[in-house]
């Protein structure tokens, strides 16, 4: 079940490179990036990424989004994100079909309403929605035609109808899966190809499954109570992947923090590649 027994502080941001046929996720304040048995070190909170060629990721870090290396280590900007607010960074982020990139922001100490969501698009970055405390579940459906996202506080999965011509958003999103009276807090989610959200919910110890109707079909438990964010991955795409976090967390679990690997019989959607 553990995939790499490296505890981050708080993992996030798995991404099954398909072209790389490997794994990267992140320690958004470890500052890191991971692969198994190797990581990068930054200078600045990193959170997200999506892939660009089989060397190049684009990144997302508390000032902006990058072109990054991983061969050579070399950086290039890309768009500034929020570099003027010292409050905020970045937070979850995926590419979405059409090959833009979500990401969204918040608060170093999740202030109330301090993020935002974006996108990234063919050179321009724009700004979706605002007054975001925990931007989450940033995810697409196989079809194209909606995106997920959440603010964690609200307890509530938002569906987004999308352009069929270049994925900007049309109208306005609503209320998909609402879980107050589950009390449960939405982390990082993904679709799988028959449409199933996947969502890692924290405290719960588990990626949790729905429907495309919004019923629950099933969950997959890990040993660490603050599961962040699922991906698909492995060669037929069906190893779920969950990062999770040991932040704030005192008791003696060796797993907090690690970044597990569970078979299913679902099957994901290949990441999407992201267009400069």
């Amino acid at each position: 079940m553990i995939y790499d027994d490296t505890p981050c502080i708080l993992g996030e941001g798995p991404l099954w490179h398909p072209v790389r046929q490997d794994l990267f996720w992140f320690d958004i304040i470890g500052k890191r990036l991971h692969r198994k048995g190797q990581h990068w070190q930054f200078d600045d909170c990193v959170s997200a990424a999506g892939w660009v060629d089989r060397d190049t990721l684009l990144v997302a870090d508390a000032t902006g989004l990058f072109r990054y290396n991983l061969a050579t280590g070399a950086r290039e900007a890309v768009a500034a994100l929020e570099a003027d607010n010292p409050v905020t960074r970045s937070n979850d982020g995926r590419a979405d079909p059409y090959g833009g990139f979500w990401i969204g922001t918040m608060g170093h100490n999740a202030e109330p309403g301090a993020g935002a969501i974006y996108r990234y698009y063919r050179g321009e970055l724009r700004q979706l929605y605002a007054d975001i405390t925990i931007s989450n579940a940033i995810c697409f459906s196989p079809d194209g035609g909606h995106a997920y996202f959440t603010d964690t506080p609200s307890r509530k999965i938002m569906r987004q109808r999308l352009s069929d011509k270049d994925g900007w958003p049309k109208g306005d999103p609503e209320v998909w899966l609402d879980m107050t009276a589950a009390g449960l807090a939405p982390d990082g989610a993904v679709i799988d190809a028959e449409g199933n959200f996947w969502n890692a919910q924290w405290g719960a110890a588990r990626v949790a499954c729905y429907g495309p109707d919004g019923d629950f079909r099933q969950a997959v438990e890990i040993t660490a109570p603050q599961a962040t964010c699922p991906a698909f991955g492995g060669p037929d795409l069906q190893t779920l992947f969950c990062t999770s976090a040991a932040d704030g967390m005192s008791d003696d679990n060796p797993d907090h923090g690690k970044t597990f690997a569970v078979p299913v019989e679902a099957r994901g959607q290949q990441e999407h590649q992201v267009i400069l």
